[in-house]
Parts: C-alpha cells; sequence; structure tokens
C-alpha cells in the first residue's frame, strides 16, 4: 500500500495532471480505501473526467469513492473563516481598504493564495481521518510555495522598519499586536511546510516535447528549494503505437526528450503513459489508465517503473 495518506499531483497546464489523479483515485478506491480526489485547479475537470454531473460537494462517484472540486467561491469563503481578519489586521495598518474589498482582492486577484490555503485545508482534512487517502489535483506548485513564505518575508521587513513599529503595535480588531499575528502566521505556514516535506506524495506529470521538459528542470528547482522531494514522475502522451508516417515522426522526435529525461533523473521511478486516440473519460477508460500506471500485485503497492 501507499505509506503516503495524500498524494498530490503538480506539473504544467495540459499535461493529463488530472488523468492521473482521477486513475490514481479510482485504484485506491477499489482497494477498499475511502478515497477523495479533490481539485483545487482554477479549471478544475474531474467531475467531466469521471462523467458525473455537478451536485453535492462531495460527489460520490461509487463506494469509496469522492469529488470534490473547491471553486473560488468556497475557497474565498473558507479562507476567509480562518485568515481573513488576521492578514486583514496586518495589511490595512499600511493600506487604507474595506475589508469586503480586501477579501475578494486577496481570493481571486493574488496568484497562488487559493492552493496556499488549501494546504492548510488538506492537512487539517489529513488530521480529521475523514479519508483513508486524499488525491490532489493542484495548480503548478511555485506560485503556493512561495506564498507560504510571505510572513517570514513580511516580519523581516517590519524589523527593518522600526520607526512605524509603534503604529504597528495593535491590530484594528481584536488589539492583538500585529507582530504576534504575524509570528503566528509564519508558525502556520512553517507547519503547513512541514505537512508537505513529510507527509505528501508528489507526482510529476510531464509530457516528451521541448517547452514541458524545460518547464520540468523549474518544477524540479521549485521543489528541491523548499526541501521537497519528487516520489514519482508519470511521462504521458508516449506513441508507442505506430501505424502512420504522423506517428513514426512523432514517436522519433519524442525520443529525443524521453532520453533527456531519462538522463536527467536517473534513479527517479518514472512510468510513461501513452498517447490514447480517444479522451479518456469515465471508468472504464480510466480503468486502462490505472492498469499502466499501477503495477499487478494485489496490494497495489506503487507506479510500474519504466526503464529508459
Amino acid at each position: 500500500m501507499n505509506q503516503f495518506k495524500v498524494t498530490m499531483f503538480s506539473g504544467k497546464g495540459g499535461v493529463g495532471k488530472t488523468t492521473c489523479a482521477a486513475a490514481t483515485a479510482l485504484h485506491y478506491a477499489g482497494k477498499g480505501r475511502k478515497t477523495l480526489a479533490i481539485s483545487t485547479d482554477a479549471t478544475p475537470s474531474l467531475l467531466h473526467i469521471f462523467k458525473h454531473k455537478n451536485g453535492h460537494k462531495p460527489a460520490k462517484i461509487r463506494n469509496s469513492l469522492y469529488v470534490s472540486e473547491l471553486g473560488l467561491s468556497e475557497v474565498a469563503a473558507m479562507w476567509d473563516e480562518k485568515f481573513g481578519r488576521d492578514v486583514y489586521d496586518v495589511f490595512s495598518t499600511f493600506v487604507a481598504i474595506d475589508y469586503q474589498a480586501f477579501v475578494e482582492f486577496t481570493t481571486s486577484i493574488l496568484p497562488g493564495l487559493r492552493d496556499e490555503f488549501m494546504v492548510d485545508y488538506i492537512k487539517e482534512l489529513t488530521c480529521s481521518h475523514t479519508y483513508d487517502s486524499i488525491i490532489w489535483d493542484t495548480a503548478p506548485l511555485g506560485q503556493t510555495l512561495a506564498l507560504l513564505q510571505t510572513p517570514s518575508m513580511l516580519l523581516d521587513h517590519l524589523r527593518m522598519a522600526p520607526r512605524i513599529y509603534s503604529r504597528l503595535k495593535l491590530s484594528h480588531v481584536n488589539k492583538e499586536p500585529v507582530f504576534s499575528i504575524i509570528r503566528r502566521w509564519e508558525k502556520l505556514s512553517a507547519e503547513d511546510v512541514d505537512f508537505l516535506r513529510n507527509d505528501v506524495e508528489f507526482i510529476i506529470v510531464t509530457i516528451p516535447e521541448a517547452l514541458a521538459v524545460t518547464q520540468l528542470k523549474d518544477i524540479f528547482g521549485q521543489m528541491n528549494r523548499y526541501g521537497l522531494s519528487v516520489n514519482k514522475l508519470v511521462i504521458n502522451n508516449v506513441v508507442k503505437e505506430i501505424d502512420s508516417t504522423f506517428l513514426q515522426t512523432k514517436a522519433e522526435q519524442q525520443q529525443r526528450y524521453l532520453n533527456q529525461i531519462y538522463t536527467s533523473y536517473p534513479g527517479l521511478e518514472i512510468v510513461e503513459l501513452p498517447w490514447f486516440s480517444r479522451e479518456v473519460t469515465g471508468e472504464d477508460r480510466l480503468g486502462e489508465v490505472e492498469k499502466i500506471l499501477f503495477s499487478v500485485d494485489l496490494n497495489g503497492a506503487g507506479f510500474q517503473s519504466t526503464s529508459g
């Protein structure tokens, strides 16, 4: 069995993260584990892939399998309930802004805040033991990681500005020292980073094309800077069956990038997913992806490895 309770799929847009996340959720649910597949992508498609119409959240797909797509309004409401007033207390000392306008700005315009909040949300969901497995289909990780460091940077900035410290001693609402609020926020961010480091399995999805391989280096670099390890790598849309000149040419082009990936990441567990001529939707088609992703042993012990 997978030792991690949370599996996070990351990668650039359009490489097949959601398909891999859905197939993985289907796999663990099939093993009898109560599984939640959750999407925090700005344009989620988990329900579409399962051919399930939007309804209750989480939506029950089958026994042991649930799907939740969290929209902007829901994330904004949850963020507001837990963090809104604290963060507003800090930033309203610098900028005169109405509270509701501040919430709308931070949850819709500030890049990455959705996933920065979702790290904490999924950490709490994990601790609640509501689900045996949580499969997280997420937007690119870099913005999230950068925002988790914001409290530390803000605290450093305030320490360098003693002239304004006297004006920031107390928050407007709860009279708590602003520095205390920031330190509390900083502590929470540190706990969220530790959660990512220790309790989350990271699976990166890519495709064998020039831009995707270049972007892959950026993703690994971002994760290394924060002490996070990639557990597995999925290379999607690999041409396996060649029945035309077009596919022959495409396969030859892909081989260059496949070789580059295997050379750049030796020892990393890698699986290749074939290029499918039809859209992968519904449990039957997802089952085909599941069989390729996972080994055939009865315990479902992880992904198949493919040697370069």
